[in-house]
């Protein structure tokens, strides 16, 4: 049996986190709008819980990106493979990920990979060299950390 999985980020604005993670790893935003349009249309959920997000509906407080050739529920968007969820928490970033997501870029293009996440607002922290190996260590637009070998 494989279990199924996803890696919840807490974050402040889960939309902004889902389109940067999206972005640097070649993933898709899911789009939740069949789900959430059937559940208002029923009234069985309230306006007030979603936004706008790339012109559809969308969670207020939760956005994923998936994997764009895992497979996913067609009726609620969700990605049913490589999938990262964000969900909104009120309370702030305080200290170092116990967790973080290392991308291997490869074949020399580490510098180049840095400088296009930089681009897409990521912060570049300092370069680690250790017997293990070497990488840049870089946090997302809310300061999770994250490396680059």
């Amino acid at each position: 049996m494989t279990l199924q999985w996803k890696l919840v980020i807490d974050c402040s604005d889960p939309h902004a986190q889902a389109d940067f993670w999206a972005a640097a790893l070649g993933y898709e935003v899911e789009d939740n709008s069949p789900l959430i349009e059937q559940l208002l249309g029923q009234g069985a959920i309230p306006a007030e819980i979603t936004v706008e997000a790339h012109g559809r509906r969308a969670w207020r407080d939760a956005a994923g990106a998936r994997h764009p050739d895992d497979p996913f529920d067609a009726s609620s968007g969700a990605g049913l493979g490589r999938r990262l969820l964000f969900n909104r928490v009120p309370e702030a970033k305080t200290g170092k990920n116990r967790l973080h997501i290392d991308l291997h870029a490869g074949g020399g293009r580490r510098p180049a990979e840095v400088a296009r996440l930089e681009g897409l607002g990521a912060t570049f922290v300092r370069d680690v060299k250790e017997q293990g190996g070497q990488w840049a260590l870089l946090q997302d637009p809310e300061g999770n950390e994250f490396c680059v070998a």
